[in-house]
């Protein structure tokens, strides 16, 4: 044994003994959490270095997290999307709860693999391994990746954009606690069946099987970490961390005046179906000292027929979860605040079974996020009225669109997320071109598509004159152009199309998305905000708008220097300027503060 292990043994008796007496030094407790920390970040660049799919290695579309044995979450990757590593708790619980039922045991060497909506899953697409980590031959916890795939052997090509999906069964495999390898032996069989019934099989069971090495990666060096200072130490290190996130969550919420907040958010649904279409998002906020519910009731019903509904387990709750903590919990007031479990303790959740918040089987799930980002939108309008200085005004929401095709027998599989853009901030101008709330994915490098796939990017920008106006503007969308070089599919799930994001305390309302197809008679044809697998010839090409967001304040209090600017940076035109803001320039470009001030009179008085 070498002088730093005796030190590590020595440690983890004192540790173990100052446990026992029902407390743990600070120190300690932080040492422990950083190291449970880097334990993430290391899985996290492991998958994203092993994977094949852009979805993953690019948009960073995956989840890394260590789970304790009572299904707390420990640590997260910080790079991963929050709509992936948020519902590791309920994947786990999930699988613990499946596996019980079939009379199924957890044992060293398994691999389990899990994607049920119904069983803590966000959706089918996004899957994830499980590795049990025994020590002493007695369950310590699970390392766990989550990871959007292009494809699981659904309706059409893709694993978004299938919006016709009449139930769960059509959006694609269905992965209820299978285990991929058995005791340390693999499942040649299920392997097999997946090859079998997967579209582009070599990306998408590379991916799984990066998957599973960071799985074990974190799985390492958990159990290292519990042998190093002893299991009852890294318990009560992890339960003191997740106590002092409570307890940060809770003061903040006391904060708020007791109290209910309300509001409406609306989904655009399915445009082209009369029956379909204009979804309710109802949130109720009550504060009650530290202790806040959140009330989805007045929700529209789920649509058994079509996938815009949300797993209560897995979307809502990490939506809700996440727009509190980014609202109250701001990083830069607090810093880094440890990511666990404890942040959750305070807040309840209610939304009636049947909803679009908390749908029965086997109603469809595939497109829960842009439903579930309208829940967040929708909270955070709530709060507004609570904590006017902390959030944003409307968000525009983004866009995903699958795209697909057969190239000598074989298929090819992109998905492109299309970003949306933020509302503007009390003292801050919004955030453009971004991937927004829950989500958090980067867009794909221009390079990285045209060098893989038969796509031609023939337009990347933001849109001109299009910023909602306040006293800080709203965020700009994207506007970007693909050509298809071979006869192609396209299918797009998405929203922001029929409802214009909120603007907060006279700020303007932001400007809607569109997508449009050029056909090559050079007719155009309007797409919907959800569309199915549609073909496309080569020569073709769509041009997706992206969404504006919401501005903040009356506009007629922005600096007229920023207003220059905006002007010159192509974010209003000076007609938009001279009408929305009540700013002139003069002949050399500069502010004419003598027009500025008659002008702003004139709204003023108007308005």
């Amino acid at each position: 044994m070498t002088k730093q292990n005796k030190k590590h043994t020595a440690n983890s008796k004192r540790n173990t003994q100052s446990t026992r007496k029902g407390s743990i030094d600070p120190v300690t407790a932080n040492v422990i959490q950083g190291a449970l920390e880097n334990i993430a970040i290391e899985m996290g660049y492991k998958l994203m270095r092993m994977s094949y799919s852009s979805i993953i290695r690019e948009s960073e579309d995956f989840g890394a997290a260590i789970i304790d044995n009572k299904c707390q979450q420990l640590c997260e990757s910080r790079h991963s999307t929050p709509l992936q590593s948020g519902p590791i708790p309920g994947y786990v619980r999930g699988v613990k709860k499946l596996l019980s039922g079939r009379g199924e045991k957890i044992n060293p060497g398994d691999v389990i693999i899990h994607n049920s909506a119904y069983h803590g899953a966000s959706h089918g697409p996004d899957v994830a391994f499980l590795v049990p980590v025994f020590y002493k031959n007695k369950l310590a916890g699970f390392s766990v990746t989550t990871a959007h795939h292009l494809d699981i052997g659904a309706l059409s090509p893709g694993s978004c954009g299938i919006v016709d999906a009449m139930d769960a069964y059509a959006e694609g495999l269905q992965f209820k606690a299978l285990k991929v390898y058995d005791k340390g032996k693999r499942n040649q069989p299920m392997w097999q069946f997946l090859h079998d019934n997967i579209r582009a099989p070599d990306l998408v069971v590379g991916d799984m099987e990066a998957q599973i090495a960071a799985c074990r990666i974190g799985a390492e060096r958990y159990l290292e970490l519990i042998e190093s200072y002893g299991q009852k130490t890294v318990e009560a290190a992890s339960e003191e961390l997740m106590s002092y996130s409570e307890r940060l969550m809770r003061s903040a919420i006391s904060d708020l005046p007791d109290g209910s907040y309300q509001a409406e958010g609306h989904v655009d649904g399915f445009l082209d179906d009369p029956d379909r279409r204009h979804y309710k998002i109802a949130v109720e906020v009550l504060v009650n000292g530290s202790n806040m519910t959140v009330d989805l009731s007045g929700t529209s019903l789920q649509c058994d027929d079509r996938p815009i509904n949300m797993p209560l387990e897995g979307t809502v709750d990490c939506a809700i979860w996440l727009t509190i903590r980014s609202i109250l919990l701001d990083s830069t007031r607090y810093g880094h605040i440890p990511q666990n479990s404890g942040l959750i303790r305070p807040i309840n959740i209610i939304a009636p079974e049947g909803t679009l918040a908390n749908p029965k089987f086997p109603a469809p799930t595939i497109a829960r996020f842009v439903s579930g980002n309208i829940v967040a939108d929708t909270l955070m309008k709530a709060l507004s009225k609570a904590v006017p200085n902390k959030v944003s005004a409307g968000v525009g929401n983004l866009k995903v669109v699958a795209f697909s095709g057969l190239k000598e027998g074989s298929h090819w599989v992109h998905m492109d997320i299309h970003e949306g853009s933020y509302g503007g901030r009390y003292g801050k101008d919004a955030m453009d071109a971004v991937d927004t709330l829950y989500a958090n994915t980067r867009n794909n490098p221009i390079e990285d598509i045209e060098s893989h796939l038969p796509l031609r990017v023939s337009r990347y920008e933001l849109r001109n004159d299009s910023s909602s106006s306040g006293k800080w503007r709203g965020g700009i969308g994207s506007i970007r152009e693909v050509t298809f070089l071979e006869d192609s599919f396209i299918s797009i799930e998405g929203d922001g199309h029929a409802f214009k994001p909120w603007g907060y305390a006279g700020g303007k309302r932001g400007k809607p998305a569109k997508v449009v197809l050029h056909k090559n008679d050079t007719t155009k044809i309007a797409l919907p905000s959800m569309m199915p697998n549609r073909a496309v010839q080569a020569g073709e090409s769509i041009t997706l708008t992206g969404t504006c967001g919401g501005g903040y304040g009356n506009p007629l209090q922005r600096n007229p220097q920023q207003v220059k600017s905006d002007i010159a940076d192509g974010f209003v035109s000076t007609n938009t300027a001279k009408k929305e803001y009540g700013v002139i320039l003069n002949k050399d470009g500069d502010v004419d503060i003598t027009a500025t001030e008659k002008v702003r009179k004139k709204l003023q008085l108007k308005n």
